[in-house]
């Protein structure tokens, strides 16, 4: 299993095409490093309202802020990196092995959710104590 870490997480920027009706970006291909089987959003967060707060084994997930802004904190066990989403064209590429908690939402944010794979509770590690023991047993 390869060894992810924080410095894996990364921005990537999505296909911009601009013209004098707006701009339009495309999530397809090559633009991430995986084939797409899941897409959800979430919406209608209150501002204090935490998500996420899980890993994956397996799944990657590209986070996109479709509208307003949100913090993304990644961790790998070790060290911990946050992220502020407030982009459309930007997207925050999530491997496997890493925590993830999204907060301060503001006002109308919405997040979609590009994934790698479809919903297995079984790819899920949702306690951060197990996670940590996960990353250091497993080689992660």
């Amino acid at each position: 299993m390869e060894n992810t870490t924080i410095h894996d997480v990364r921005i990537i920027e999505l296909p911009r095409i601009n013209d004098r009706r707006g701009n339009l970006s495309v999530i397809e291909g090559s633009t991430i490093p995986f084939q797409i089987n899941r897409v959800y959003y979430l919406y209608d967060i209150p501002s204090n309202a935490r998500r996420g707060g899980h890993a994956h084994i397996a799944q990657q997930e590209l986070l996109v802020a479709l509208s307003g802004s949100f913090d993304v904190v990644v961790n790998d066990g070790l060290q911990k990196h946050t992220y502020t989403l407030n982009n459309p064209g930007k997207g925050l590429l999530i491997v496997q092995g890493i925590w993830r908690e999204l907060k301060h939402f503001s006002a109308g944010a919405v997040c979609l959710v590009v994934s790698s794979d479809i919903f297995s509770e079984n790819d899920y590690i949702r306690n951060i104590k197990d996670f940590r023991e996960y990353k250091r047993n497993s080689g992660e």
